[in-house]
C-alpha cells in the first residue's frame, strides 16, 4: 500500500519539502527540525502559504513515522529527517519531481510542472512530464488523476491522490492511456 490513509495538509507539506531539498539542496539533506520547519514556512514556491510551529511539523514526523513514510537519524549534532518515498512511491526522477511540485503548489498543468520543476529533473520534452503523469496515474494505486478541464482554463490540471482533498477532486478527465 502506497499511502496507508489520506494525509493532512501539514503531512503533505513536510512530505513536499522532503522531496525539493534532497532533490536541490542534497549537501543539506537530511534535514534538521529547524531547516524543515523554515522550508515548510517558505513564502515562495508554495501554495498555500503556512505559518507552522515546530510543534505542528513534529507532529506531522511523528505521524508519519508511524507509517514509514519518514525517519529519523542522529547527525553529528542533532536529529535529522528523511523521506522514506523512492521506496514507498516507487519514484523514479521524473516521477519524484512531478510528485514535489504537486505536493508543494497543488493541482498544475504539464507545462507547469515542467517549468517550475527544472532544478529537480532536466525535462527533454511536455511529453515526457505527460507520460511521467500518465504512468503515476495507471495501476491500482495511482498517485495522481487528471482533473476535468474547468470552464475559462485552456489546459487540465493535475493533482496528487495522497491528502484529505484528493477525495473531493473532481472525476478524471480521461481514463489513463
Amino acid at each position: 500500500m502506497r499511502v496507508p490513509r489520506p494525509l493532512d495538509a501539514v503531512e503533505i507539506r513536510v512530505l513536499g519539502c522532503l522531496l525539493e531539498k534532497q532533490q536541490t539542496t542534497p549537501e543539506y539533506y537530511p534535514l534538521t527540525l529547524n531547516a524543515l520547519v523554515a522550508a515548510c514556512n517558505q513564502r515562495s514556491n508554495r501554495d498555500p502559504v503556512m505559518d507552522l510551529a515546530e510543534s505542528d511539523v513534529r507532529g506531522a514526523l511523528e505521524r508519519l513515522r508511524e507509517h514509514v513514510l519518514v525517519w529519523s537519524s542522529q547527525g553529528t549534532r542533532s536529529e535529522r529527517f528523511e523521506h522514506n518515498l523512492d521506496r514507498r512511491f516507487e519514484l523514479d526522477p521524473a516521477a519524484k519531481a512531478v510528485m514535489t511540485e504537486l505536493l508543494l503548489r497543488g493541482p498544475q498543468t504539464p507545462g507547469e510542472l515542467r517549468s517550475r520543476s527544472g532544478r529537480a529533473y532536466s525535462w527533454g520534452t511536455l511529453t515526457e512530464v505527460d507520460e511521467t503523469l500518465r504512468r503515476l496515474a495507471a495501476g491500482p494505486e495511482p498517485l495522481v488523476v487528471e482533473l476535468a478541464r474547468q470552464p475559462g482554463q485552456k489546459e487540465t490540471r493535475w493533482m496528487h491522490l495522497v491528502g484529505d482533498d484528493a477525495s473531493a477532486a473532481a472525476a478524471p478527465a480521461s481514463p489513463p492511456r
